[in-house]
C-alpha cells in the first residue's frame, strides 16, 4: 500500500531557465537552493525545494509534474509493488520512481527523508530568507475531463482520503489534517491549474499581493473565503508557465475520522464573501488573459467562447 506523507514539490517547464529562477524568487519570495543546466529548484522556507523548474525545449512551458514524500514507513519498494497490483506503469528513475495519473499529469514518488533539523521554522540557525517568502507549498489544484476516474486513481492507487465534494463538479483530497493536497475541478478537460503557496495571514497576503502588483502581476479572483476549505484565497495569473499562484490562509483543520461532506455547488461554497470567479479563472488561452487583464468582463465585454482545436 502507498501511504504519502506530503506534498514535495511541483515542477514547471520555463522557456529561459534564467529569467523564470530571477521571477519567481524575485516575485514570490521563493530562495534558491541549487541548480544546474537541467534544472532550478527553489524553496519557500528551510525545505530542500518546493517548485521545480525545467527548461522547455521543445515542449510548451507550464506543467511537468507534481511530487509526493511517501512515509517512513512506506519505502519506494512498497509503493512500486502496490503500483504494480494496480496496474500503474512506472519507472525508477535516479532514487524516486515516476509514473502518470489517468489524464497523463506526470507524478513524482520520493522517498522519506528526514528533515535536517526539527527545530520549528523560527528556532533554526540563522539562514537567508527573504522578508515575507511563503511557509509552505500547500496544495496543488487540477482542471479534469474524467473527474470520477481521477478521483478513484488518487484515492485508490495514491491513497490520498476524500475530504469534499463539490456538486458533482468537483473533490478536496487530503493526506494529513490540512483540507486539502489536491482538488480536482470538472471543466471538460485537463490542465494544471494552480499550486498555492502559505501565507502566515491576510496581512502578509496584502503585503504580497501588492508586490506583486508592483511587478505587473494581476488577480484572477480574489481575495475570496471559501465555504469549502474555510481558506481565504487570491489567485495570481502566471502567463510564462500558464497556471496560477494561491495565495492562501487560514484553511480548514480537520479532525481525526473526518468524513466526507457534500457542498452545494452554489456561490456560498465557493465564495462566502461573494463573488463566483470569472469564467476566465477557469481558461488559459489570450482572450481569457485579456478578458482578465483589462477587466473587460466587469465592464461588460462579454468573455467569447474558446476556439476549438
Amino acid at each position: 500500500m502507498i501511504e504519502l506523507r506530503r506534498l514535495h514539490h511541483v515542477a514547471l517547464r520555463a522557456a529561459d531557465l534564467d529569467e523564470a529562477a530571477r521571477r519567481w524568487a524575485l516575485q514570490f519570495g521563493l530562495t534558491e537552493r541549487r541548480r544546474d543546466d537541467a534544472y532550478v529548484r527553489l524553496s519557500c522556507d528551510d525545505e530542500p525545494y518546493a517548485l521545480e523548474l525545467l527548461p522547455a525545449g521543445g515542449e510548451q512551458p507550464g506543467f511537468d509534474h507534481v511530487a509526493y514524500e511517501l512515509t517512513r514507513a512506506c519505502s519506494l519498494e512498497d509503493a512500486t509493488s502496490h503500483l504494480q497490483a494496480n496496474g500503474v506503469a512506472w519507472a525508477a528513475v535516479e532514487g524516486h520512481v515516476e509514473l502518470r495519473d489517468v489524464e497523463g499529469n506526470g507524478i513524482h514518488l520520493f522517498p522519506y527523508a528526514e528533515v535536517a533539523e526539527r527545530w520549528t521554522s523560527f528556532a533554526r540557525a540563522p539562514g537567508v530568507l527573504p522578508i515575507g517568502h511563503p511557509r509552505k507549498l500547500g496544495h496543488v489544484n487540477f482542471l479534469t475531463g474524467r473527474l470520477a476516474e481521477q478521483a478513484d486513481f488518487y484515492t485508490g492507487v495514491l491513497g490520498m482520503r476524500l475530504t469534499d465534494r463539490l456538486g458533482t463538479g468537483g473533490m478536496w483530497l487530503h493526506i494529513g489534517a490540512e483540507h486539502h493536497v489536491m482538488a480536482l475541478v470538472d471543466k471538460g478537460s485537463s490542465h494544471f491549474h494552480h499550486l498555492a503557496l502559505d501565507v502566515v495571514d491576510i496581512g502578509q497576503m496584502r503585503d504580497a499581493l501588492d508586490h506583486l502588483g508592483r511587478h505587473g502581476r494581476w488577480l484572477g479572483w480574489g481575495p475570496t473565503r471559501h465555504g469549502v476549505g474555510g481558506n481565504i484565497a487570491s489567485y495570481v495569473r502566471i502567463v510564462e508557465e500558464p497556471c496560477f499562484v494561491e495565495l492562501y490562509c487560514d484553511m480548514e483543520l480537520l479532525e481525526p475520522g473526518h468524513e466526507p461532506r457534500d457542498w452545494p455547488d452554489n456561490r456560498y461554497s465557493s465564495n462566502t464573501w461573494g463573488p463566483l470567479p470569472p469564467r476566465s479563472y477557469f481558461r488559459f488561452d489570450e482572450p481569457a488573459i485579456e478578458s482578465e487583464r483589462e477587466s473587460l468582463e466587469m465592464r461588460g465585454v462579454p468573455l467569447t467562447e474558446p476556439v476549438k482545436a
